[in-house]
């Protein structure tokens, strides 16, 4: 397993999976344009929302996976799972970017005031939003580079902002929607536990620390020791 994950081809292969998503979509628009069918026949009723919903779901999908690589590197005791993780945020944010350009250009077509009256009128785009805005620097922050242009520990701070993109997605996706809300229940459901761990981690880490601190002995000082 160890020789698969860190093969180069694995991260080839999880790199076209995480693209099979718009490839679909980019699929039934090309395949209908060029057969000449009505828009239901392959992007429902309802195209816009059809593609908006799409790619919404997904950005939420790959923010959840991003999630979990950290307890299931843990738990599974794969340690090269890191490896995939960056790769999945950035698809999570493509993915983002392709959710809030539909809105901007397919439902608004570049409408400025009324985009801008939507964020400020509208909850639930308020917070979709947001939630993209504070993708940004992450996806922006993801290279090595900047890990140590920041540091460590300024960088981990950082992208913890994606516990809250998390949370300010499926708030999004709950109020977006009418009536049947499974979707976004079981993102939450899956969001809560992914933080309940990392909380129950820190924790842990936390008590171990201060226990370690009561049991070292501290030692002679120098004046003592002389």
């Amino acid at each position: 397993m160890n020789k698969i994950l860190t093969s180069k081809w694995t991260k080839v292969c999880v790199f076209l999976v995480c693209l099979i998503p718009f490839l679909d979509l980019l699929w039934r628009t090309v395949y209908g344009l060029l057969q000449g069918l009505p828009f239901d026949t392959y992007l429902t009723a309802d195209p816009i929302k059809f593609i908006t919903h799409r790619t919404g779901d997904w950005t939420i999908r790959f923010v959840i996976i991003t999630l979990a690589i950290t307890p299931l590197r843990k738990i599974l005791k794969m340690p090269q799972l890191i490896r995939f993780r960056r790769m999945v945020g950035l698809y999570a944010f493509f993915y983002g970017c392709l959710h809030f350009c539909t809105w901007m250009v397919l439902d608004k077509f570049f409408d400025w005031p009324e985009m801008w009256a939507d964020v400020h009128k509208r909850p639930f785009i308020t917070l979709g939003f947001t939630g993209f805005v504070l993708m940004i620097p992450l996806a922006v922050t993801s290279t090595a580079g900047w890990i140590r242009r920041i540091g460590g520990k300024r960088w981990q701070m950082l992208h913890r902002a994606i516990y809250v993109t998390a949370i300010v997605g499926v708030i999004h996706y709950d109020w977006s929607l009418k009536s049947d809300k499974r979707k976004p229940l079981e993102y939450a459901f899956l969001i809560a536990i992914l933080l309940a761990w990392r909380l129950g981690a820190w924790l842990i880490g936390r008590r171990k620390a201060a226990a370690a601190g009561v049991r070292a002995p501290s030692g002679p000082t120098t004046a003592e020791s002389a």
